[in-house]
Formats: C-alpha cells, sequence, structure tokens
C-alpha cells in the first residue's frame, strides 16, 4: 500500500448550462408540454414543479442557479442576433 490511487468520476451528465438547458427542454417536449412556457414558470417562480422528473430534468434543472439560466438564455439570444 505505498502507491496512492486517484480517483476519476464519471461524468454521464451534461454540466454546462446550455447541455443542461438542452436536456430539459427535451424532457418537457417528450412528455407533452410546452417547454418555453414552463421554463419561464420555473424561472419565474424558482417552483421545480413546472420542470417534469422525466429524463431526471428537473434534478438537472435545479443543479442551476436560475440567474445562470437567465444569463445563459440571454448570451444566446445576443450571440445569435448579432447585436
Amino acid at each position: 500500500m505505498d502507491k496512492t490511487v486517484a480517483f476519476a468520476p464519471i461524468k454521464d451528465q451534461p454540466d454546462t448550462p446550455a447541455a443542461i438547458i438542452a436536456r430539459v427542454y427535451s424532457a418537457l417536449k417528450a412528455k407533452g408540454y410546452d417547454p418555453i412556457n414552463q421554463l419561464v414558470g420555473y424561472i419565474i417562480s424558482g417552483d421545480p414543479t413546472y420542470i417534469t422528473s422525466y429524463g431526471n430534468a428537473r434534478a438537472l434543472i435545479c443543479r442551476l442557479e436560475r440567474d445562470e439560466i437567465l444569463e445563459e438564455i440571454l448570451t444566446y439570444y445576443i450571440r445569435n442576433r448579432q447585436m
């Protein structure tokens, strides 16, 4: 036992805000919800029940602060509108 073994965690979940938002959007759509309305409801209220638990979407979105979600969405919008 003279060696130190390094632990390398398995990364199977998206960790960027963009990837999380995309996964949550897909899960909401798959369950028949309007993803935009549900995400807006969540961002405004902070109530995670606006997000389905299907596909672990609720747990994923709760990994982000709501201001991170807004920042990601606004950054994407502004860059794609070339403002």
